[in-house]
């Protein structure tokens, strides 16, 4: 039937229930495309990013809950553009491997504003007892048709006090976890709030940390600035996470607080394969080969000036990281010696969601050791597999209330 068919009185009445509807639709996808940073109106003030090309999308601040545990975390848009890796020879306190300098192009990104705390990273280690539920009574298995999906989460840590000696509230950064670990907790991430996390490439994680600057800190040489950016010189530990000015992209505790995972191989001969190079979002990506060597960037509390300049560089080492894990093989989840516990991550997200081909790379462990590590510990069942979704944050509130 048309609607002219109906009386006028009638028609009135349609015509209002169908703006009001209308309304209601429009506000909710605002509120969707908000909540995951997204808005299609230019915001009036504040940090946002225009995406190129497309003068109706832009790219906003939001604040993530984490279900209804009460934990939440915010992101910041960080502007895409051509960007400079590494730093030139004249800079001041400079390491070898810091060189040579490469170019690249980076697409837009989201970045945590800050470096991700216990009290974030303690809901991806309580759901060891929400999987274990779940596998004892049958619910959310595993199977080959979903092996692609799942998570493995380690048990309760043995001795909580010594991962937290230097970081010891819910808003400090967490510290200690292997890199495997960041990529597990960023793919949990991914699956209970159905946006895809991981950790940064280290030209990501320089741009962000550059903020526009060529210098050697996001605010230019001069270190007597330097207090104002960043948490570095000192013996009693970190401090609360974003307790410093933020950089210009709005970041916090890039420049010290704690050193922070990056996906990459780390190299002695610095950037020889990408010497002079320019490149394409990920091409210039370094992908592990060895479980030793993995590159944190950004310095820690105890760390002099020069290393946390915006393009000091520290390899991982496997085997003295974790000298004091009791148990073999080691912990594919945790380290136990310093400076491991100077150790932390933060999280980005892409504009363009990754391929699934893609995000896998970033979140496998994608070296063979680790992989038998793992293996090891799943069978002695010093861990346990299970599959993340947004019905895991609310048996974590259950269990907290419980």
């Amino acid at each position: 039937m048309r609607f002219s068919a109906f009386p006028a009185a009638t028609q009135h009445i349609l015509l209002v229930v169908c703006i009001s509807c209308c309304v209601s639709i429009v506000r909710s996808q605002s509120d969707n495309s908000k909540q995951s940073g997204i808005a299609y109106d230019k915001p009036a003030s504040g940090h946002f990013v225009q995406v190129d090309g497309d003068s109706a999308v832009y790219m906003i601040p939001y604040v993530q809950e984490l279900g209804d545990t009460g934990v939440v975390f915010e992101m910041i848009p960080v502007p895409g553009g051509k960007t400079r890796i590494g730093s030139p020879t004249t800079e001041s306190g400079r390491n070898p491997d810091e060189g040579p300098q490469f170019e690249v192009q980076l697409e837009p990104y989201w970045v945590g504003k800050t470096e991700v705390t216990w009290a974030e990273y303690q809901c991806f280690m309580q759901t060891y007892e929400v999987f274990k539920k779940a596998a004892r009574s049958g619910m959310r298995k595993v199977t080959s048709a979903n092996y692609a999906d799942a998570v493995t989460v380690p048990t309760p840590l043995y001795a909580p006090l010594h991962h937290e000696e230097y970081t010891p509230t819910p808003k400090h950064p967490a510290v200690s976890m292997t890199n495997y670990a960041a990529k597990q907790y960023t793919k949990w991430l991914s699956g209970v709030t159905g946006l895809q996390h991981r950790i940064p490439t280290e030209a990501e994680w320089e741009h962000a940390a550059r903020a526009g600057s060529l210098a050697a800190y996001c605010f230019g040489d001069d270190i007597r600035d330097l207090d104002r950016f960043a948490v570095f010189s000192r013996e009693e530990g970190a401090a609360v996470v974003g307790t410093k000015e933020p950089n210009q992209f709005g970041l916090h505790d890039m420049h010290g607080n704690v050193w922070e995972w990056t996906v990459e191989q780390h190299s002695s001969l610095g950037y020889q394969n990408q010497a002079g190079g320019f490149f394409l979002g990920h091409q210039s990506t370094q992908w592990p080969t060895s479980p030793n060597s993995i590159c944190v960037r950004g310095g820690c509390w105890s760390d002099a000036p020069n290393q946390v300049r915006s393009s000091v560089r520290l390899a991982s080492d496997k085997d003295a990281w974790s000298d004091i894990d009791p148990d073999l093989p080691n912990s594919p989840w945790w380290h136990t010696s310093d400076p491991s516990r100077m150790v932390g991550m933060r999280v980005v997200r892409s504009f363009k969601p990754l391929t699934a081909n893609e995000i896998q790379r970033f979140w496998q462990p994608g070296v063979q050791e680790i992989e038998d590590d793992l293996n090891a510990r799943l069978q002695e069942g010093r861990g346990i597999l299970g599959l993340p979704s947004p019905e895991v944050l609310h048996e974590l509130k259950l269990r907290k209330r419980n």
